[in-house]
């Protein structure tokens, strides 16, 4: 099992009433890529985060504790917490 960082984006826009819906994520090579590509979406989406896990890409198995780079906007549980 090779652990290794993965940093992703997710976007979020408007779902049904006023729910959310989760657009797909976007994959990023490095923190810094992550961040300045959430930051760049942030104005164009509801919800925005930019994160940072821990997986094993392989197994699928990616750890409960994600990193947050960045966050903007309305999001879902469990990025809605501060």
């Amino acid at each position: 099992m090779a652990r290794e960082t993965v940093y992703i984006l997710q976007t979020y826009v408007a779902g049904r009433g006023k729910g959310l819906k989760a657009e797909q994520q976007v994959g990023c090579q490095s923190a810094e890529e992550a961040r300045r590509k959430a930051e760049r979406l942030a104005p164009l989406r509801l919800g925005v985060v930019a994160f940072a896990v821990s997986a094993d890409v392989e197994v699928g198995d990616y750890d409960e504790n994600p990193t947050i780079l960045f966050k903007s906007g309305r999001l879902p549980p469990p990025w809605d917490e501060d």
